[in-house]
């Protein structure tokens, strides 16, 4: 797969995703979501895809379909409405044709609501998309690119702080957050080290989640929701390291609009934002007199058995 048409597919999919309830979409508005003519965009997805992307979307919709059957008790009319469908003998020729059965009688006896697919992108509970890794990425390749980002952004700092005076060198930092944490506080940094793993469990999940709510957890609201949300979090990315899905992709659908990321990614977001909070907590708590902390080096606790 050329560069070119793995970047117009990874574009197309997130279209695809932030599209799937518009059935006014056409091939001509898909291709103008991609910034492409009609004839560029089949081309280029047809050859990352191995199917035509009018092809992809039918199926993904019918896999969403299969799935609704067998998860809800919605009658066939509406969920061959949902997947795009004017009539319910329009959708019973096309589920037949995928599944080969009546939607009716598929339902009764179901099977996998996956298509085989040449892409392997399939419709991912509850209303996602799956994206499959092109390489396996393990849990010691993930450790070292991270590892290659820190010696990486390192110079790049060595490099920006040329420009700076030498008062600036030296002069005494004052911590700057904006963007990060807009007036940061200790509960606001504990709410949103919880929140961030609460983020990215629904992210993963294609569930909503309201950031504005952390503004006004309570450190009782803290606690309560980490109990739920850390082990959740932890589970997932243990399956994620285990069955080697680290490069694999999934649409983010609470961006705006939807973007792609890799589970590997998503987990080198939360380490090292998440180590930036921790760190201003453990500093506060040593101001306040509390300093069994330190400064939450994990040096030691890695180190230490499971």
């Amino acid at each position: 797969m050329t560069s070119t048409a793995a970047d117009t597919f990874a574009r197309f999919v997130a279209v695809l995703a932030d599209t799937m309830d518009d059935h006014d979409t056409d091939g001509e508005a898909l291709a103008s979501r991609v910034h492409l003519s009609r004839f560029h965009c089949d081309r280029l997805v047809s050859a990352a895809a191995g199917e035509p992307p009018a092809a992809l979307r039918r199926r993904i919709l019918l896999e969403r379909a299969a799935y609704q059957l067998i998860t809800t008790d919605h009658d066939i009319l509406r969920v061959a409405v949902e997947a795009g469908y004017a009539s319910n003998e329009a959708f019973t020729r096309a589920f037949r044709r995928a599944f080969g059965l009546a939607p009716s009688r598929w339902r009764a006896r179901p099977t996998t609501f996956r298509l085989p697919a040449p892409s392997q992108v399939h419709f991912n509970p509850p209303g996602g998309l799956r994206v499959p890794a092109h390489r396996k990425v393990t849990a010691m390749d993930l450790l070292t690119r991270m590892v290659e980002h820190h010696v990486w952004l390192v110079g790049e700092l060595v490099d920006r702080c040329g420009q700076l005076s030498p008062d600036q060198l030296t002069a005494r930092v004052e911590i700057s957050v904006d963007g990060i944490d807009d007036e940061p506080t200790v509960l606001s940094l504990l709410a949103r080290l919880v929140g961030q793993m609460a983020m990215w469990d629904a992210a993963t999940h294609d569930r909503p989640y309201d950031i504005g709510v952390e503004r006004s957890e309570t450190l009782e609201d803290v606690r309560t929701k980490l109990a739920v949300v850390g082990p959740a979090f932890l589970d997932q990315v243990r399956a994620i390291v285990a069955e080697g899905r680290l490069d694999e992709t999934f649409v983010d659908a609470l961006c705006d609009p939807p973007e792609i990321f890799t589970y590997g990614g998503m987990i080198a977001h939360v380490l090292t934002f998440g180590a930036h909070r921790r760190v201003l907590v453990c500093g506060a708590l040593t101001d306040a007199g509390i300093q069994d902390l330190g400064a939450g080096d994990p040096m030691t606790w890695v180190a230490q058995p499971a």
